[in-house]
């Protein structure tokens, strides 16, 4: 009897210990702590999680801070960043515990994603999760001191009509003066010299007919028109500070400043090909089946959205009706000129500031930057070319580092007339 029981345990029991026994003689996959991959991390976090995902936060999606200690595996991750559907499908405990938290909301798959690119992803989340935050610094002065702000250049053209008006005047009353003071003089006993100084057949009436002043009169308002003619000249097409109203009020200050959404998020293209292109409807929902504030009504900005992807926020479904978007475009180059936003993203590592201003600042986009010729070629004058990890400028970066001048844009091409004119 005994020996029976002993065979039925250990028929029944032995998948288990082995199973038991492997998982623990398998080693745990550590979390990098290279800086190095903390760093790539990083850069993949800020650009593809940050828009649903903080480390130490909640919001749309978990603080993923801990999450060594939540999730089954690290294998477990690898499947669900790839393909969280499937997860959920397989009837994962985990996966549909997150799944039916988030009201059923899945998350965007990153098929393209390499285990050591989720890894570097995971190290930087753990790195920041470890670090302790600083409470911030009181400034010096205190709240309002205003100690380093420049004067808004409206303040500086009301000053400078003030002074003007104000020369006006003193002008006006010093002719006042003179004519009271010569009156007052000419009922006095005065001799025939000092008469005569007193009035002086030099007025303003004598000046204002001279040919000498009708000639600085006729120069100054020929001048005057002729840089006004200029400047206008010059002025076409160029629509600095060109701030249309868009069918729906979205503001940057809230996506891009307040909750920190990268850029490239949304113009998937800036970092692909010429175009920065207009976000689809359809990432705007990646956030926007969750976040339905104001809309439950029928009314507000996130409201009209749904009416162009056919979306019932009462019911979450779509009922097939759309209808587009018509955005109104900012930024405008010429057909005759060519700008590649790739070039200038992922060759170069320009930020998008650099161009368009502190957009996460904008409840309105604005055109920041003149975006003429010459502002370009200024800007291929200054730049220093970005050489780092690319081998095929390594003849010309040692030729510079010979003579002691730091490669500029202009000195590989970049004024070239046609990089941008074909």
């Amino acid at each position: 009897m005994m020996k029976h029981l002993i065979s039925s345990f250990s028929r029944c029991f032995a998948p288990v210990l082995a199973c038991l026994f492997l998982t623990l003689s398998l080693p745990a996959q550590e979390i990098p702590t290279d800086p190095a991959v903390i760093s790539a991390g990083a850069a993949l976090f800020n650009g593809n999680c940050k828009t649903c995902h903080r480390v130490k936060t909640k919001l749309i999606g978990p603080a993923l801070a801990g999450f060594e200690t939540r999730v089954p595996s690290i294998k477990w991750i690898y499947e669900w960043v790839r393909n969280p559907a499937k997860v959920i499908a397989s009837g994962d405990e985990y996966a549909n515990k997150i799944y039916e938290e988030y009201n059923k909301s899945q998350m965007t798959p990153n098929t393209s994603y390499k285990d050591e690119q989720i890894l570097s992803i995971l190290a930087y989340v753990k790195s920041e999760a470890e670090k302790v935050e600083a409470a911030p610094a009181v400034a010096a002065g205190g709240a309002g001191s205003g100690t380093g702000s420049a004067v808004p250049s409206a303040y500086l053209d009301t000053i400078l009509v003030g002074m003007i008006v104000i020369l006006i005047l003193l002008v006006v009353i010093l002719a006042l003066i003179i004519n009271a003071l010569r009156s007052f003089l000419n009922q006095k006993d005065l001799s025939e010299e000092d008469r005569e100084v007193v009035n002086s057949p030099i007025s303003f009436a004598s000046i204002s007919r001279s040919p000498g002043f009708i000639f600085l009169v006729i120069f100054v308002v020929g001048a005057v028109t002729f840089k006004t003619v200029i400047d206008g000249l010059y002025s076409i097409g160029v629509q600095q500070d060109y701030q249309p109203k868009q069918p729906i009020a979205f503001s940057h200050k809230i996506h891009a400043g307040q909750y920190e959404i990268e850029c490239k998020y949304c113009h998937t293209g800036a970092a692909k090909g010429k175009q920065a292109n207009i976000p689809s409807p359809n990432i705007c929902m990646n956030c926007h089946t969750q976040i339905k504030e104001g809309t439950l009504t029928g009314a507000g900005e996130i409201a009209k959205i749904y009416a162009a992807v056919g979306f019932d926020p009462l019911t979450s479904t779509y009922n097939g009706y759309t209808k587009p978007i018509e955005w109104v475009r900012i930024h405008n180059l010429p057909d005759f000129a060519y700008f590649n936003h790739s070039q200038h993203v992922n060759v170069a590592g320009v930020q998008c500031q650099t161009c368009h201003g502190p957009i996460e600042e904008m409840d309105v986009v604005k055109q920041y930057s003149l975006l003429t010729m010459g502002w370009c070629i200024d800007c291929h004058r200054k730049t220093d070319v970005n050489t780092k990890g690319n081998a095929y400028y390594d003849n010309l970066v040692e030729l510079h580092n010979s003579s002691k001048k730091a490669m500029k844009v202009e000195d590989i091409g970049g004024l070239e007339c046609a990089k941008c004119h074909y």
